[in-house]
């Protein structure tokens, strides 16, 4: 277990060095639109009975941010690494592909975990959303951002160049974390719409999350539940046959 404490540790420390930038600015980010998004329909949009536009979107723009950042975290350290050619320091020593596997999935949870804590810290000075169930909360906190640490972790090991990175997060991370619910409730798209939104996992992870705060969802929680955890243990099972294969690592 050394191993995995020590690559745990040093991921822990490539973002923290680089706070600024890896926490403060996602935070600021989500306070930006919290600010231009509610200006603009606090007035006119009642998503849930008796929730006010602003605190419904608090904790939808608390876990986009965890979701971006996690994936952020694993794709850019593999890449960087794989780039600069010190991954080699990674695969000489003796790290089972599993050690590997959870010391960047935990690093860029704990990333992602703090840029949400910061988001709903900074988010609280302009409306309260009611805590009406914490441990679905921290629940769909952890299993979202450990789905979107995973796809980094696919996306780090496929890409050789960062322009193919670039591709991944912005044709395929971005879409599914905008058109997600994050702004509105799915039930006032149209039925077409509102058919593809239910194909996107990340849609469960926001709707969930979001249950632990007002106590209404447009899914059940469970069902939520369910698809996050089951799209999380694919992506891992997934990830780990790359690892073990040594995929785009090992040559």
């Amino acid at each position: 277990m050394q191993g995995f404490y020590t690559l745990f540790y040093k991921e822990l420390l490539r973002f923290w060095k680089v706070s600024f930038q890896t926490v403060a600015a996602p935070v600021l980010t989500a306070v930006l639109y919290l600010l231009i998004f509610s200006h603009v329909l606090e007035s006119h949009v009642e998503a849930y009975p008796g929730v006010r536009y602003t605190a419904f979107l608090i904790p939808g723009l608390a876990m986009m941010s965890m979701l971006q950042n996690a994936f952020a975290n694993t794709s850019s350290s593999l890449i960087q690494s794989k780039i600069t050619g010190n991954i080699i320091y990674i695969l000489l020593p003796p790290l089972s592909h599993l050690e590997f596997f959870s010391a960047y999935v935990l690093a860029a949870v704990v990333r992602g975990v703090m840029v949400g804590a910061g988001v709903l810290l900074v988010t609280l000075l302009f409306a309260w959303p009611d805590f009406k169930y914490p441990l679905w909360i921290v629940v769909f906190a952890l299993l979202g951002s450990g789905v979107m640490a995973v796809l980094g972790l696919i996306a780090g090991i496929w890409a050789e160049k960062f322009d193919q990175l670039a591709a991944f997060q912005n044709f395929i991370i971005v879409p599914l974390t905008f058109l997600s619910g994050v702004f509105y409730s799915i039930h006032s798209l149209p039925a077409f719409w509102l058919g593809v939104s239910h194909l996107n996992p990340v849609f469960y992870a926001i709707d969930g999350f979001r249950f632990g705060f007002f106590g209404a969802s447009d899914v059940s929680p469970w069902l939520s539940f369910t698809v996050v955890f089951g799209t999380f243990l694919l992506l891992a099972a997934f990830t780990l046959h790359l690892l073990r294969t040594g995929y785009k690592l090992k040559h």
